[in-house]
């Protein structure tokens, strides 16, 4: 069932199983805020076990442009576009947020986005390939992220 996340009163709802639920569910709100000040919409998620075409897109992406594929359990995906831009999340449970940004009539402007919820380690997957810069927020704490660019169509 879909649940459109509220940044103003944080919940950890569908996160729970994760061990850094209060963080993953900061990052979550972060990017929620974002969405609903950058471009007024409102950030909606579903389980992944109810959106497995999201999940499969984004696996697809890692596993063809770098060979990642994540061990941690997927909880949460979100897919949806705003103006010209397609944009899929895929919410971990080890507190790993992924996602995709990919526009539709612009080859340079699309790329793959690591966000690491406070409090996790950098999984084994993106460990010795990717340098990660922090930001704090004051929903999710300390953020840190990395990114990629992607070269192929999907």
């Amino acid at each position: 069932m879909p649940y459109t996340v509220d940044f103003k009163n944080v919940s950890t709802i569908g996160l729970e199983s994760s061990p850094v639920a209060e963080a993953l569910a900061g990052l979550r709100a972060h990017e929620a805020r974002y969405f609903m000040n950058k471009y007024k919409h409102a950030f909606t998620v579903v389980p992944a076990s109810e959106s497995r075409e999201t999940l499969d897109y984004l696996n697809r992406i890692l596993k063809e442009e770098r060979e990642i594929v994540f061990a941690a359990r997927a909880l949460e995906t979100s897919r949806f576009q705003v103006e010209n831009i397609q944009f899929t999340y895929v919410f971990y449970e080890d507190g790993l947020t992924v996602n995709a940004m990919y526009t539709v009539d612009d080859p340079k402007k699309r790329a793959v986005g690591f966000k690491l919820s406070e409090g996790m380690e950098i999984p084994k997957e993106l460990e010795e390939k990717f340098k990660f810069a922090r930001q704090k927020s004051k929903l999710a704490g300390i953020i840190r992220g990395s990114y990629f660019v992607i070269k192929g169509e999907y």
